[in-house]
């Protein structure tokens, strides 16, 4: 789906650097990232993915360079603005409680109440049909919102999460590494909740290193190499195989290869 003929990026991130004392994470990374697009950002481990997405969404302030949000400079002070302001980060290790129930899990922090004289209780009522509903648009058919998460798979778990954040009014959605640890079938079902996101005109940054999954639902491709961008390409412009030479750091091989006479 490719939506910039119609959208202004809804992030922009311009020549961000970050430094740890005198180790520099992110070198001059500039990224942009559009409404109903999946935008995939690829590298190896230590390129500076997880700094990157630190950066996105307001756990790290950057050295220098700016980040817009919606066309104005963003300036979040921790990450709770963030996700106010519609930036939510579904991690690798997902922040869940196994023996609690799916419903319990989805409205985690933002607990619907309903009052009972004078008290206020949860509403389960209404949390266990919203949390039904939202799971069954994203393809997933529980068998009762008071199913257990410990008791789902790896990626009905990773639904769970998406589908949290786009109900709770996600604009960006960033995905660290959610097939990594995953089998065919539930890494398949996890690109085709990454398809239904960006049908609703949300952003996913979809950070990953495995190339053949960022083909099957990205729209755009960066690379992140020793903290820095080697450039973005659109699908159809780059091969599976240019991609992971980029990563590889694929360009040094080959001059070095070129200097050798082909004996590296």
């Amino acid at each position: 789906m490719n939506t910039r003929s119609t959208h202004a990026p809804i992030i922009r991130m311009v020549e961000i650097q970050k430094h740890f004392g005198s180790v520099i994470a992110l070198a001059g990374v500039s990224v942009d990232v559009y409404p109903g697009e999946c935008h995939c950002l690829l590298g190896d481990n230590g390129a500076g993915k997880s700094t990157f997405i630190k950066t996105m969404s307001g756990v790290h302030k950057p050295t220098s360079g700016e980040i817009f949000f919606e066309d104005q400079p963003m300036h979040f002070e921790d990450p709770r603005d963030a996700i106010a302001a519609g930036i939510a980060t579904v991690h690798q290790h997902l922040a869940m409680i196994p023996l609690m129930s799916v419903s319990r899990n989805f409205f985690m922090g933002n607990e619907p109440l309903k009052k009972v004289g004078p008290l206020k209780l949860f509403d389960h009522d209404y949390a266990n049909r919203v949390t039904m509903e939202e799971m069954r648009k994203m393809g997933i058919n529980l068998r009762g919102p008071d199913q257990a998460v410990g008791t789902l798979s790896g990626g009905e778990r990773q639904t769970v999460a998406i589908a949290r954040a786009v109900h709770f009014g996600a604009k960006v959605l960033i995905l660290d590494e959610p097939t990594s640890a995953l089998g065919v079938r539930q890494t398949a079902n996890v690109l085709a909740t990454i398809d239904k996101v960006r049908k609703q005109d949300i952003a996913v940054v979809f950070i990953t290193h495995n190339v053949r999954h960022a083909m099957a639902v990205g729209d755009r491709f960066t690379v992140l190499n020793r903290g820095k961008t080697l450039g973005t390409a659109q699908r159809g412009q780059i091969t599976p195989e240019e991609l992971q030479d980029l990563m590889a750091g694929g360009q040094e091989l080959v001059k070095l290869e070129g200097s050798l006479g082909g004996t590296v």
